[in-house]
Formats: structure tokens, sequence, C-alpha cells
């Protein structure tokens, strides 16, 4: 990603914040923590999903192992390092052993076993890189905050989400027409249901249903032929 890598600024640039310069470090503290954490302590009200019926309780699967061996393939190897410097490329290379990679399979089946989550995989260090084309540099907005995780602990993570999406679209939980971010769906589904209703509205039932007639015949024909 482009956007990721270093860039150089104007040197007598200053992040300017509510009208003052951020000339000290907590100053500049302050400007960055209200602009990206505005909602932190913004009450959410849950009774939205009351109306939700709840489903049927269900027990947790162990993870397997190829469960951690597809969530570690989809894992860039250029990505940047967490607090504890492991490369993805490294830990491939680890768990590349039957012996290391059932350690880490016996580690994540305990976290949800225990439901405990160690403060190894909770540390995290926050980076600030700009957004690339903006035409000033003078504003928290212009700039965007990544935070980065310890390798082993998003690796857990990323196999726990897999399992989640996978019995959400399993057990129907997610909507429809959630299209985005869905293993197994993608745009492609949208622009056929798109194209679908508008051929309905834009030609009109009539010839819609006047198609269906035509085809019908033709359909059962080659149905009941004798292949």
């Amino acid at each position: 990603m482009s956007w990721v890598k270093q860039r150089k600024l104007p040197a007598v640039e200053a992040i300017c914040y509510q009208g003052l310069l951020c000339n000290s470090l907590p100053d500049l503290w302050h400007a960055l923590h209200s602009s990206y954490n505005a909602a932190a302590n913004r009450p959410v009200q849950l009774s939205a999903l009351d109306d939700i019926p709840p489903l049927a309780t269900r027990s947790w699967v162990s993870f397997s192992l190829l469960e951690l061996h597809e969530a570690l393939k989809a894992c860039s190897n250029i990505s940047a390092l967490g607090p504890d410097h492991i490369t993805w490329r490294y830990l491939k290379y680890i768990l590349a052993n039957d012996i290391c990679a059932a350690g880490i399979l016996s580690l994540a089946n305990s976290c949800i076993t225990l439901r405990h989550w160690p403060q190894h995989f909770k540390e995290s260090v926050s980076v600030i890189i700009p957004k690339p084309g903006k035409l000033a540099y003078d504003t928290p907005k212009a700039f965007r905050p990544i935070v980065l995780l310890n390798t082993l602990g998003k690796l857990i993570e990323k196999m726990i989400a897999r399992r989640l999406q996978f019995d959400a679209v399993k057990y129907d939980v997610l909507h429809p027409n959630q299209l985005g971010g869905v293993f197994q769906r993608s745009t492609e589904n949208f622009f056929f249901f798109f194209f679908f209703f508008f051929f309905i509205f834009y030609t009109g039932f009539s010839l819609f249903f006047s198609f269906l007639f035509i085809l019908f015949p033709f359909f059962f024909f080659f149905f009941f032929l004798n292949h």
C-alpha cells in the first residue's frame, strides 16, 4: 500500500488544533487523542439488539491444524512489525514444523476454553502516518492512525474471525445484503442483483413474464429429454 510509505513533510509546518499550534508533545497528544478517540466515551444504545431473536446455543469446536495454516497463508510477509518484531515470514517458517504448530494450536484452543486473552496479545504500538494526496498536513485529519499488535496474537485473532464469519454465514446471522467483507460474497453478487431488479423495473413485469412464458416450454422439454 502506497500510503504507508514514508513521506517528506514541510519542515516548518506544525499541526494546528482548535486554532492553536501543537508545539509540545502534550499538546500534540491532546490533539491526536481528541481527534481519533472522539467517540470513546459516547454512550451506546444496545436496546436495538433486544428485537433480534437469539439463536440456539452451540458448543465451540476446537481449532484444527487446517484452520491455522489457512489463516497463516493469508498473511502478507511485508506487513509492519508489532512490539514483538516477529515477521510473518519467520512465523510461517516456525509453524511449518508440526510440533510447533500443535503448540500454537493448543494455545489458541486454551484461550477459548479458559476465556482468557493473554496480556502479551494486548500489547500494541500506535503509529500516525500521513494520508497521501493532501494539500496540507497541518490538521490531525490529514493523518491516519494504525495499531500494530503482536504477530502471534493477530494470528489467533484471524482464526477466530474466520470461524465466526463461517458460522455467521452458515446460520444466516448476517443480513442477505451484507456483501462486503464476507467470504464467498463480493460486489459481483451486488451487480447481478442490481441488474436483475433493473431489468424487471425497466422492461416492465409484462415483458419479464412473457420471457418466462416463452422459456418455460423449452426448459421442460430439455429437462424431460432422454439424454
